[in-house]
């Protein structure tokens, strides 16, 4: 397999098919329009991009459930269109999935399992979910690769590479957020979300850790089964429930909803400040309302990993922000990792300055708070210090976007940036109570 850097005949071709099929449909919504002068162009055209999305295959689709789920940051009436790539998405023929199935498990389907449903529950960008009962009986769901779509996948991430680094080129702005780094990033973590064994890894690697300090028992994350995963397949337990934005509002009270909300948050910067290794695809389809009340963790195939000392700045942002004001404390971190070093300046006077953009931000009521507010502030700072964003705060920040928007459904008058019970385990420095192991509880 070749890496980012290369750029061949596959991928001119594709470049030249990506533009054909996007230049039609919009051609196409723009003759409709014309002829009919039914709505405004631009939901039209925004229509169109999206169907464009969804015909060139996962690696778009990916950039449609972006826009869709990060709508402040693009034009509405395209994250608007493209909320149905979230979970609309055509599905892979039967014969096709059970061919994956028996290739990684190597016997038929029905000697398997004691019953497989065909028709499947959930069609994503690269793969798909199908139920079915384990010869003892137990329910469950095997999650299915897209046969074919690894090389395709690729050749569209070195495209975007080579388009982030001109862009870069040309725009000051580009080259602050990193562009070139997010594709990196998003090529490290396809290679790992086209392993399904790696998959099923991180899941059950976030299904213990979840349980560490002994009382996050409303968060679970499912069982994955060994004997029915391979390369390509992840069998796991079925759970019964919904996406959060869409049974939260009807099942809970104002204060079910913020509890409802604050229970993922916690176990989510748990992961990133304590554990290192953090869900990094929150959209709603991936935060499902159990029928029991519980929230469950879904779709382990991006996540993140912060190294301990970028762990350790995420927790002190929080904690000044939450619980104690001291932003030097954060300025030191961030010194620490290399942000910032070249300032010359005190860790008093930088700590000043982030404090004086970013408590405002964080302690704001979360109807109030404009996400491209405070990432341009990040920018603009950025910029100042002549620093680069990590990649791994560029995925990181995008699920802060997530749980910014669900909050904003739910629980409005919720400050997620000042309350302190998000870090009952990050800033105690005791170690866990409950069991008597476990990593180290953080003190701020």
């Amino acid at each position: 397999m070749s890496g980012l850097g290369s750029f061949g005949v596959r991928e001119v071709l594709r470049a030249g098919q990506v533009g054909a099929v996007l230049s039609a449909e919009v051609g196409a919504a723009s003759l409709r329009w014309v002829l009919r002068r039914e709505g405004a162009w631009s939901d039209a055209a925004a229509g169109a991009v999206a169907s464009g999305f969804e015909r060139l295959g996962p690696a778009f689709v990916k950039v449609g459930q972006l826009m869709a789920s990060t709508a402040e940051a693009f034009p509405r009436p395209l994250a608007a269109a493209c909320l149905r790539l979230l979970d609309d998405v055509a599905s892979v023929p039967t014969e096709r999935i059970r061919a994956v199935v028996e290739a990684d498990l190597g016997a038929p389907v029905s000697k398997l399992f004691a019953s497989f449903e065909d028709r499947p529950l959930a069609s994503g960008s690269v793969a798909q979910v199908h139920a079915c009962v384990l010869p003892d009986g137990r329910e469950a769901v095997l999650k299915v690769q897209r046969p074919g779509i690894r090389e395709a996948m690729l050749t569209d991430l070195r495209l975007a590479y080579r388009t982030a680094g001109i862009a870069e080129r040309v725009q000051p702005r580009v080259r602050t957020a990193n562009a070139t780094g997010v594709v990196r990033d998003l090529h490290a973590v396809t290679l790992v979300e086209l392993d399904s064994l790696a998959e099923a890894r991180n899941q059950a690697r976030m299904r213990e850790n979840v349980h560490t300090f002994g009382d996050n028992e409303n968060v679970m994350v499912p069982e994955i089964y060994w004997r029915y995963c391979g390369p390509r397949v992840i069998c796991m337990e079925r759970v019964y429930g919904g996406p959060i934005d869409r049974l939260g509002p009807v099942r809970f009270d104002v204060d079910g909803r913020i509890e409802l909300v604050r229970s993922v948050v916690k176990v989510w910067l748990e992961a990133v400040t304590v554990h290192g290794l953090f869900h990094g695809d929150v959209h709603a389809g991936n935060l499902w309302v159990l029928d029991d009340g519980r929230m469950a963790l879904l779709d382990f195939g991006i996540v993140g990993e912060l190294p301990p000392d970028w762990r350790v700045a995420i927790r002190d942002l929080f904690c000044a922000s939450a619980i104690d004001g001291d932003f030097t404390r954060m300025a030191r971190s961030l010194r620490a990792v290399g942000f910032g070093a070249q300032l010359d300046v005190s860790d008093e006077t930088m700590g000043a300055q982030l404090g004086m953009v970013l408590a405002p931000l964080l302690s704001m009521r979360l109807a109030e708070m404009n996400l491209s507010e405070l990432i341009d502030a990040m920018l603009e700072m950025g910029r100042e210090w002549g620093a680069v964003g990590p990649e791994e705060l560029i995925l990181l920040g995008k699920q802060l976007g997530y749980f910014e928007r669900y909050a904003v459904a739910l629980a409005p008058d919720w400050v997620l940036g000042a309350d302190p019970a998000l870090l009952r385990n990050i800033a105690d420095d005791d170690t866990d109570e409950v069991t008597g192991t476990g990593p180290a509880r953080p003190s701020c």
